[in-house]
């Protein structure tokens, strides 16, 4: 328990003297300099200088060794993989993305496991300690498969981490790809009110991920928010509802072109259906005002239950400010109390932000608090801009 209250004062205000981490920790000076003088021996921590303008002696201030050890965060989707590798501040050291191997299966995992250890060969910093994989879909926390990622085949036969702890030979943790995003924005936010917050994600599919007191909300079997199943927009008794969910039916990827191509005859992607709507197709208006009235529906049930300071829109649909200026004045005539309506500040990147910090704080904990119950280490996240540069 001492050794992880030191490391978390040094990880959140290094580069910090032993006598600011005793203050700070309530510890004696004695213990301090035991506990930073073994991390400095091991390789966590090291001196970077000393402190200036004290009255009397200088003194030696520590932070934590970023090149001791890396994390890999892996946003795993139905068309491409991106992989992040981490050092142990968060910061970006290689990043590699490909199409995502479409026969699906193992043959993901193979692909998985390579893009790790290539990305992780690249860099010359320390050795990979722990792998987070996001995933589209519901890990089953019993069997390892992977419940509800269509776009992925075979991956509910597999239990995924197993088969890549068994490849790569480190601890692998598979979370949903918009709770990572959740987390990710949650991290890389310094609003001080921030810490209730729901993420909204819309693309070719919708969900959402649901931070409460900084914490991510799992559910029992691991699916809260999953909101495109929320039972409106489309008839929640059909069959297809079981399936794919009401209202994803009617507000993502398919249902926008499907709606385009019911009114207007024509069939446009998405970007071009937002262009024509951007350039005055009547049609392409009315399709994005129906889309953005589900989306604000299920913003007012979220909002209802949950009370959050802060929604954020994210996906390749969701983030626009179009649909976001709607989604907004939709739910202002639905729902008597202002939320505010944020578009993600990490967009593609913010699975892989969530990832990062969830592998980091897993591998603090391993190391530094021995699995002792009651601690608790939060890393704090890196540099804004120093992350999107890494990620870019």
């Amino acid at each position: 328990m001492s050794q992880s209250a030191v490391v978390q004062a040094i990880a959140t205000y290094g580069p910090i003297s032993r006598a600011s981490v005793a203050k700070l920790t309530g510890l004696s000076k004695q213990t301090i300099s035991e506990i930073v003088g073994n991390l400095e021996v091991d390789g966590w921590v090291r001196t970077v200088g000393q402190t200036e303008g004290h009255v009397g002696r200088r003194a030696v201030v520590y932070e934590i060794s970023p090149d001791a050890a890396t994390v890999a965060s892996v946003d795993l989707g139905g068309t491409k993989v991106r992989v992040a590798l981490c050092d142990l501040t968060g910061c970006v050291l290689a990043e590699r993305t490909e199409p995502t191997e479409q026969s699906g299966g193992l043959n993901v995992v193979e692909q998985v496991s390579r893009m790790v250890r290539a990305t992780s060969t690249d860099s010359e910093y320390g050795e990979l300690k722990f792998v987070v994989v996001g995933v589209p879909g519901v890990p089953d926390a019993t069997t390892g498969a992977i419940h509800m990622a269509p776009n992925i085949s075979d991956i509910d036969q597999i239990d995924l981490a197993n088969e890549l702890n068994q490849r790569m030979g480190v601890e692998v943790l598979v979370e949903n790809d918009v709770n990572l995003a959740a987390l990710g924005e949650h991290w890389m936010d310094n609003r001080t009110d921030a810490d209730d917050l729901v993420f909204v994600s819309v693309g070719t599919g919708i969900g959402a991920g649901i931070v409460v007191d900084g914490k991510l909300m799992r559910g029992v079997s691991g699916a809260a928010g999953e909101i495109g199943f929320l039972p409106f927009g489309a008839d929640p008794f059909e069959a297809e509802s079981l399936k794919t969910g009401a209202l994803e039916r009617v507000s993502a990827t398919e249902a926008i072109v499907g709606q385009y191509r019911d009114l207007s005859g024509n069939t446009l992607s998405v970007p071009a259906i937002f262009e024509a709507a951007n350039a005055g197709d009547a049609d392409a208006t009315t399709t994005l005002d129906n889309v953005a009235l589900q989306i604000a529906r299920a913003s007012a049930s979220i909002i209802a239950i949950l009370d959050p300071s802060l929604i954020v829109m994210g996906g390749s649909i969701g983030a626009r400010e179009e649909l976001m200026q709607r989604v907004t004045r939709f739910l202002g005539q639905c729902f008597p109390r202002t939320v505010s309506i944020q578009p993600s500040k990490l967009g593609a990147h913010a699975a892989l932000a969530g990832g990062a910090s969830i592998a980091l704080s897993h591998l603090h904990m391993s190391l530094f608090a021995e699995g002792q119950k009651g601690a608790e280490i939060r890393v704090p996240p890196p540099a804004f801009e120093t992350f999107k540069a890494g990620v870019s």
